[in-house]
């Protein structure tokens, strides 16, 4: 465990908001603006151990927020499983697919991007996957608050002190 260490924040309500640096979590704590809700055995500083699951002490009305296009959202999006051969990759094994390649005006937009391994990326090369024989598994959608929470809930399978809070 170490100071970038990830931290579910729930909201006061218990309903999970974000994913924070233990950093971050240990200023929300140390100020009073959060308490502990589960953490880990790892000592921080005298009886205060190192936090997973924060709850806030005061409920905060969440925004609607855009999610960012960026290849880590993508990977995410789509469960680092190449859209064409439906084969799990770890994240350095994958690239990221135009659709509609750039040359033809294709755009960096969720709805354009896909993640593909190397082999099929360099299959498909600069066409469109009909021109080129391949076919989408999915075909790529832009995130919402469900998805979101869906990201949220495949980020935290790794940390089993999180699934009672993200609904597993």
């Amino acid at each position: 465990m170490t100071i970038k260490s990830p931290v579910l924040v729930l909201n006061a309500s218990f309903e999970p908001i974000a994913i924070c640096q233990a950093r971050r979590a240990l200023t929300l704590l140390v100020k009073g603006g959060a308490a502990v809700e589960e953490s880990h055995d790892v000592l921080v500083w005298r009886n205060m151990r190192m936090p997973s699951v924060i709850r806030l002490s005061r409920y905060r009305k969440v925004p609607q927020r855009r999610h960012v296009v960026t290849r880590r959202n993508i990977f995410a999006r789509d469960l680092n499983a190449c859209q064409y051969c439906a084969v799990v990759f770890p994240s350095s094994k994958l690239t990221l697919d135009h659709v509609v390649p750039r040359s033809r005006g294709g755009r960096d937009t969720w709805e354009n991007l896909v993640t593909c391994c190397y082999t099929c990326n360099h299959r498909k090369a600069d066409r469109t996957p009909e021109e080129a024989g391949v076919v989408l598994i999915r075909m790529p959608r832009s995130v919402n608050v469900h998805t979101a929470r869906s990201l949220m809930r495949t980020q935290g399978e790794d940390f089993p002190l999180w699934r009672k809070y993200l609904y597993f």
